[in-house]
């Protein structure tokens, strides 16, 4: 919990000092004076002033951040200053230094994305595991075991998949793009492969969540069917397994993966939560075994699932993807875009109500993701500092009164119409702006406590 805490607040506390330092060295080079850069709201916990007067402040709440810049708007500007007060400068410089703050967050994610591509990650090969049953995969014909060596969707040339991340991210876009994704499968990652065609398009999908990857029918790498760590007084300790038992079969059927072969143990009880015992032959220390095990039941939503108390499936094979420098520097630019115009997308959607509402995230589950993230390594922190990061640009750049893109829009109408909003017409957008603004954070710390809550 302390570890999700800290991960958090480091980093909305980077996000955000990259966006007020976008807007702060955008004002320092249009000649505007910033009187004060903080970071945090409340009791200042340090401060500095550099020599051309501003103070930097961190403060006790670090959940946002603000640039003061000298404005006749926010208070008295001495005569002798008035030509450098932000809201006398032209129109040109005033849309830079707002445009900056979210430029600086997708900057900044282009640098995490090209570092993570430039270091290298370890990742899981992109071999499938056994398809879901009655899924789109398990109809063209995928069984398990399969290399998937490139992918594309159907206007575009086969792009290399490296890693089994890689082939969720071009499923993740086809299906919300409503396109069918071409895959070319192989036996091994130097053997020719064929081409399958995955229509996703017939999907028609609103979430982007594990029912969604359920229906395709790739949930997961490759993995042997292999017991792991054993619980104490579960089914699997009672039948006498061990950590490192390989199964070979359940009830006579070979067992090609994990996947497989979890699917096995939960189908095990009826609807009425009867469990049916299973005559699994496993390998043990080269030696092959046939022992029963009845898997007991357990209540998950609306349905009863067979579990037997071990952890099912060896690690998955692993690959480090490591690009030169060049080549990362694009992937950062790549992936930016491409999680930039997923992200405008999904919104676009939820606007017109093509996409559910239950997508919108907030503080709530970027938490979670963060500590999750952070076990994980300092790798994987960065690349959801970078999703984080874009998300924030994004965001930032929507139309709303409050948000920077709100200000934009003020701008824009200033330089079709050469005037400003009056300040009536500037105090009802304001408020609407807020009113709405509140709803969706509403809205997103209720998906939250969906989501963790179950």
């Amino acid at each position: 919990m302390m570890l999700t805490v800290l991960s958090f607040l480091l980093a909305i506390a980077i996000l955000v000092a990259v966006h007020e330092w976008g807007h702060y060295r955008m004002a320092v080079a249009c000649g505007v004076p910033v009187l004060r850069f903080s970071i945090g709201f409340g009791r200042p916990l340090w401060t500095w002033r550099n020599r051309a007067g501003t103070e930097f402040v961190v403060a006790a709440l670090p959940l946002g951040g603000y640039v003061r810049m000298l404005d006749e708007r926010e208070g008295p500007v001495a005569p002798e200053q008035r030509h450098l007060a932000f809201n006398a400068q032209p129109l040109r410089r005033r849309a830079a230094i707002v445009a900056a703050g979210p430029a600086a967050n997708l900057v900044l994610a282009v640098a995490l994305y090209a570092f993570v591509a430039w270091w290298g990650v370890p990742q899981a090969q992109p071999v499938l595991a056994s398809p879901t049953p009655a899924s789109l995969a398990e109809r063209v014909g995928i069984r398990g075991g399969e290399w998937v060596s490139a992918a594309a969707m159907p206007a575009e040339d086969p792009q290399p998949v490296r890693s089994f991340d890689e082939l969720r991210w071009r499923l993740t876009q086809a299906a919300l793009d409503g396109q069918d994704l071409r895959v070319w499968l192989a036996d091994g990652p130097q053997a020719p492969g064929r081409e399958v065609v995955l229509p996703l398009s017939s999907l028609g999908v609103s979430d982007v969540d594990a029912r969604l990857f359920e229906r395709i029918g790739i949930v997961a790498p490759w993995s042997a069917p292999q017991v792991g760590e054993v619980l104490p007084d579960g089914a699997a300790a009672e039948a006498g397994l061990r950590s490192g038992d390989r199964v070979l079969a359940v009830d006579g059927e070979p067992m090609v993966d994990a996947q497989q072969l979890r699917a096995r143990i939960r189908a095990a009880v009826d609807d009425q939560g009867r469990a049916t015992p299973q005559r699994w032959r496993i390998e043990r220390d080269g030696a092959t075994l046939d022992v029963q095990v009845t898997p007991r039941a357990e209540r998950r939503g609306d349905a009863w699932v067979g579990r037997v108390g071990a952890m099912i499936g060896a690690a998955p094979a692993m690959t480090t993807v490591a690009l030169g420098p060049l080549d990362a520097l694009l992937e950062g630019v790549r992936r930016t875009w491409e999680v930039s115009a997923l992200s405008l997308q999904m919104l676009g959607k939820m606007v017109l109500g093509e996409a559910s509402l239950r997508n919108l995230s907030g503080p709530l589950t970027i938490a979670d993701y963060a500590g999750q993230s952070a076990r994980l390594g300092w790798l994987p922190f960065l690349s959801f500092l970078a999703l984080v990061s874009v998300s924030l640009g994004v965001l930032n750049l929507l139309p709303l009164p409050v948000l920077d893109g709100g200000h934009l829009m003020y701008y824009l109408w200033e330089a079709l119409v050469g005037r400003p909003p009056s300040e009536v017409w500037m105090e009802r957008l304001q408020r609407g702006g807020v009113a709405l603004l509140v709803a969706l954070m509403t809205l997103a710390l209720f998906n939250d406590l969906a989501r963790l809550l179950g």
